[in-house]
């Protein structure tokens, strides 16, 4: 659609999706050529990444909230949106992007033990060279090449790890022929044929197995992936599975039973037969990469290529499958991600981190990233019109298109929830010890009958409160050109009406690529985890006992809150939120509240029965949790005395049930990989999509999926950024 003026885009949501395409089409570079305008139901950005600042300032945040070192594209853009508040800061006093982020090299396990008990592992995973959002100066950085040889290099480190704690200090190896195992010459001589008569020579050998063979195994390996060519495959199968057979028996006589042990043998068991199922599978010459193998569920798969039973029930398997909620309908027993986005996700998080494999941010993602982001983009003139809450995306009639013409957005439908009271821009944000934030509730004072409103509980982010002060219809060429429709995939039913009747492959999407709703809480202790008996390093932890299995140590937000006496330590868990029997109804507003009830009800029973394997100091004598740690932050000076006592002091913290349909998760089960929809995809004339359930080479439900995706949206319109400069989007 051409147009003589800047072209008017309304994007409709302000997540990480949409705020990244206004971002990208209001760059200077583009001249203007854009008039961007963000329609947002309530009062603040973020998407489900939003936090809001509550009693005492304290951070409250839809959930756990960590950035993977790998997010390029997140963190890129984020540094450019400080770089820029940072020539004229105002308010947003940053002096650069680090401040506001804390790098994470320690991860945590918890594993059943032997007698029914839990024992935690943790790994610390070295800070690796450069920055996430640097350039990126390796072109296979993000290749299954590159995959594979960083998998051969961490499967012989922990060979040798094994073979230096286990081994007698005489060299147990039998001699062989030196020559079959020369790779120095190999590496010199790309003959193939030479390749396969060492693989041939190397599997027929009578040897007996040490961890010297096994590494000079993977090394021969790594060298015929290397010259290979496709036609000549089957050699490296055979070899990949005669060091899977030799390995395994290797590792059954040299490992114990200790925890540590037992760890090591699973991430081997693991890593071996990973290799083998992308050798044996194809995954490194289809055309397709990850995707080939989407339509295996993730530990069918790894079982198919070896992987024994006890590997794909650890601890290991089971800490990806809660960070990504990967439990369909939210019912633990039904575990379910495709093996190529688990595999795609594994490799990426261990083998491309820059810096520290995880961040977390200094204070709320509202804080740190939303805020800058408003503050930027508002200066660059785009419009945000909160309190928009999205009814229907009006498509045109046949009448209106020539034959052979797509159809279009002719019309937004939006209710109008609140009104300022002079008419102006509703301002959003709040300062915090110095720092800029959106609060947990809107100002009401700004908004017309604002008074009325607060006391009749108007709950603007709720999908099922449905109360409104007016209606408003944008049309198309009069209020816009362009949409980009960037709302969560759980909401597209509730306001996309006209595009799943007409559209066969919308009605797929919604159908095939699942949603989850998921549950958050959080508490502030008057005293730090060494006093509460933990003995591990600060850490994010995953695969512990339902029904909250991840944490986090978030102590080191204290200073961004706004309290008189400060926690000792803040403690952030999540999971996901079985959906129950049936849906909601539209018309069932007490909805909401009941399942915030369930995570509550959640929360003590966390509390009460599972984090004594964590922090045995945290209850008493009697066995019972003390409830008195819990700091008030409503209360004068925030004393421990008087107020609730007992589990009903949950009551003074802080909890949410993420179940509004643009809140729920996106999964990526197995086979639903195929059915998203792309960014680029204009099979409507003037509509692109934005969010990361959307098809955007990543599809995962993360940050850096929903920038990708964003950033897609925005090549849709501009034809900028270009597609190579997407870290991670393998466009055809």
């Amino acid at each position: 659609m051409a147009v003589d003026r800047p072209a008017k885009v309304a994007i409709v949501g302000g997540g990480c999706a949409g705020v990244t395409a206004a971002f990208e089409l209001t760059r200077p570079e583009l001249a203007g050529k854009f008039d961007v305008t963000i329609y947002q139901m309530g009062w603040r950005l973020g998407g489900k990444g939003a936090s809001g600042r509550g009693p005492s300032g304290r951070i409250e945040e839809h959930g756990l909230h960590i950035w993977l070192g790998y997010y390029e594209n997140a963190f890129r853009l984020l540094r450019e949106c400080y770089a820029e508040l940072a020539v004229d800061p105002g308010d947003f006093d940053v002096a650069d992007w680090r401040t506001s982020f804390a790098p994470l090299n320690d991860i945590g396990l918890s594993a059943v033990s032997g007698d029914d008990s839990w024992h935690n592992w943790s790994a610390c995973f070295p800070p690796q060279p450069g920055l996430p959002g640097d350039p990126i100066t390796s072109a296979d950085l993000l290749s299954l090449p590159h995959y594979v040889r960083r998998s051969i290099d961490l499967l012989s480190a922990l060979i040798r790890s094994v073979d230096s704690r286990t081994r007698n200090d005489a060299d147990d190896r039998t001699p062989v022929d030196e020559a079959a195992f020369d790779v120095r010459a190999l590496s010199t001589q790309a003959d193939p044929r030479r390749m396969v008569d060492t693989i041939q020579t190397l599997i027929g050998g009578a040897f007996k197995i040490s961890a010297t063979v096994l590494i000079e195994a993977l090394a021969v390996l790594q060298q015929g992936l290397a010259i290979l060519p496709p036609s000549l495959t089957n050699p490296l199968t055979d070899l990949a599975e005669w060091i899977a057979q030799h390995l395994r028996r290797w590792l059954e006589s040299n490992l114990f039973a200790e925890p540590y042990y037992q760890h090591l043998w699973e991430m081997m068991d693991l890593v071996i037969a990973g290799l083998v199922g992308v050798i044996r599978s194809g995954v490194l010459t289809d055309p397709r990469g990850f995707d080939a193998i989407d339509d295996h569920e993730w530990r069918d798969w790894l079982r198919s290529h070896g992987a024994s039973e006890r590997a794909v029930q650890s601890a290991f398997v089971r800490g990806l499958y809660d960070l990504v909620f990967a439990y369909e309908g939210g019912e633990r027993h039904r575990p379910r991600i495709g093996a190529g986005p688990a595999l795609r996700a594994m490799l990426r998080m261990f083998f491309t981190y820059r810096g520290a494999v995880m961040w977390r941010m200094r204070a709320g993602m509202g804080d740190v990233i939303f805020a800058p982001y408003y503050e930027v983009l508002r200066r660059r003139g785009v419009t945000f019109e909160f309190f928009h809450r999205l009814t229907n995306v009006r498509l045109s009639g046949e009448a209106d298109t020539g034959p052979g013409e797509p159809a279009y957005v002719s019309a937004l439908e939006f209710d109008v929830q609140a009104e300022t009271v002079s008419g102006a821009p509703f301002s959003p944000l709040v300062s915090v010890v110095g720092r800029p934030c959106w609060p947990s509730q809107p100002d009401f004072s700004q908004l017309d009958q604002g008074e009325r409103l607060a006391a009749e509980g108007w709950d603007f982010e709720s999908h099922w409160d449905r109360r409104r002060v007016g209606a408003r219809t944008l049309k198309v060429s009069e209020d816009f050109d362009f949409v980009v429709l960037g709302v969560g995939l759980g909401a597209i039913p509730h306001v996309a009406a006209d595009i799943l009747e007409r559209d066969a492959r919308w009605r797929r999407m919604v159908r095939e690529v699942k949603t989850v709703n998921t549950q958050a809480f959080q508490i502030w202790l008057d005293r730090d985890l060494e006093a509460l008996g933990w003995r591990e390093p600060n850490l994010i932890g995953a695969a512990f006992s339902g029904p909250v299995d991840t944490w986090c140590d978030m102590t080191h937000t204290v200073p961004e809150e706004g309290w008189v006496n400060r926690p000792a330590s803040i403690l952030y868990f999540c999971a996901v939120l079985p959906d129950g029997p049936g849906g909601p109804a539209e018309e069932d507003g007490d909805y909401p509240a009941r399942r915030q009830a369930e995570v509550r009800d959640n929360a003590i029973a966390h509390l009460t029965r599972s984090v004594g394997y964590l922090w045995p100091k945290a209850f008493d004598a009697g066995g019972g949790f003390r409830w008195e740690m819990l700091m008030d932050a409503s209360s004068p000076g925030h004393e421990l005395s008087g107020g609730p006592g007992g589990p009903a002091r949950i009551d003074t913290q802080y909890w949410r049930a993420n179940v509004n349909p643009s809140d729920r998760y996106v999964l990526a089960v197995p086979g639903s990989q195929k059915y998203r929809i792309s960014p680029l995809d204009m099979a409507f004339d003037n509509l692109t999509i934005a969010g990361d359930w959307t098809a955007c080479g990543l599809n995962e439900g993360c940050v850096e999926a929903a920038v990708i995706s964003g950033r897609l949206a925005a090549h849709a319109l501009a034809g900028a950024p270009l597609l190579k400069d997407i870290v991670g989007y393998d466009h055809p």
